[in-house]
């Protein structure tokens, strides 16, 4: 018997001595593709990559090769840009840094693939898919939580129809960062610093625009405010700083369709709920509870009929009645499903709509947010 077909495909993975470049793409997605011996395509070939790790600390840089057993690295971008080993560029920088060198990248025949947000501004990121459209370059954004567990089985539950006509949304993100002023904090300061592109409404509402868009409809308009809650907070240097950006956005959107949703999402927040992200949607035949990996049902004819009456001890236990939704399934790290994905579109040319232009829209959401704050108004979301 033959051995299959390696299509082997180097990728220059740029910014992953960073936490979430680190752990969800380099160690948890990159690494077990290639430690369970690259993607399976339909025909019995592989696709198999071989990465090298580029930033600007090559002592982190180092280490995180020793770590994580990829054996390439360099503090040297465009010697690797110059490098035709290399047809995959990705960026998971900091947002302020990553045009210049996805321009780079596509200038320099690579196919894109990068973290959202994709830039600091709508117009910066509708340039860098111009761009790459203009370089004949693939391209593709990161939109993880379309393959969560949990999202996977609400989606189930839309086209089998189970909600009837959706209502409403209201979805709940976010936990207690802390300050660091006793306990250290567990995010990096920059996240709470405006002038360097920090603020939940810039780093949520782009996740929130590709869900909504996806699961339950395109947004039409939408209404946020911010709030920066705490005031100071302990950097990396154990130094106090001032936070110049928002830790906390209230927002509601209003949907195709007719459905209303409200996500608040707070860096300010303890958290008594299902899981750190949780979605209830409420539909005309049924409801759901969903979480980042278990989603709970309730049909028509499981719901209660609550009187009220605050006078007695409520007699209904509200959270009985609810079914756990395809409970032993398993599923794969949702980077990691989607990294296979644009791995097959580089290679095969199959489909894979998560473009530049579609990360715009997220940079697109956040932008309106903060218009919408600062004008105290709703404001509506044009097409892009």
């Amino acid at each position: 018997m033959s051995e299959p077909k390696i299509h082997k495909v180097g990728i220059i993975l740029n910014g992953v001595t960073g936490r979430m470049g680190m752990n969800q793409h380099l160690l948890r997605s990159i690494v077990p593709i290639i430690q369970q011996g690259g993607v399976l395509t339909s025909d019995g070939a592989r696709i198999l990559p071989d990465p090298v790790l580029v930033g600007r600390n090559p002592e982190k840089l180092a280490a995180l090769a020793e770590k994580s057993g990829v054996k390439n690295w360099s503090s040297d971008l465009d010697s690797i840009l110059a490098d035709e080993r290399y047809s995959v560029y990705f960026d998971a920088q900091t947002t302020g840094r990553r045009a210049d060198a996805v321009r780079k990248a596509a200038a320099a025949g690579k196919h894109i693939y990068c973290e959202k947000p994709t830039a600091t501004d709508t117009a910066t990121a509708i340039g860098l898919a111009e761009t790459c459209e203009q370089a004949g370059v693939k391209n593709g954004v990161v939109q993880d939580k379309l393959w969560l567990p949990g999202i996977l089985k609400l989606q189930r539950l839309i086209e089998d129809g189970f909600f009837g006509r959706i209502l409403s949304v209201r979805g709940e993100f976010g936990y207690w960062v802390f300050e660091g002023h006793t306990i250290p904090a567990q995010r990096p300061s920059w996240n709470y610093r405006k002038e360097d592109d920090g603020g939940i409404i810039v780093d949520m509402l782009c996740h929130w625009r590709y869900v909504l868009d996806n699961v339950f409809g395109k947004v039409k308009s939408l209404s946020c405010i911010g709030t920066t809650h705490i005031p100071e907070r302990i950097d990396e240097q154990d130094l106090p700083y001032k936070c110049t950006a928002d830790d906390a956005a209230y927002a509601t959107f209003e949907l195709e369709g007719g459905i209303i949703a409200n996500i608040n999402s707070s860096w300010c927040t303890r958290v008594r709920r299902d899981d750190l992200l949780t979605l209830m949607v409420d539909g005309t035949k049924g409801s759901a509870m969903v979480g980042l990996r278990e989603c709970r049902a309730q049909a028509y004819e499981d719901t209660p009929k609550p009187v009220w009456n605050p006078d007695i001890p409520q007699p209904i236990d509200f959270y009985q009645g609810w079914s756990e939704v395809a409970k032993e399934e398993k599923f794969d790290n949702a980077f990691k499903v989607q990294w296979e994905l644009f791995l097959k579109h580089v290679v095969l040319d199959e489909p894979f709509r998560w473009t530049l232009r579609e990360g715009a829209k997220g940079v697109q959401l956040a932008e309106l947010g903060i218009k919408s704050w600062e004008q105290r108004s709703w404001v509506s979301v044009p097409g892009l």
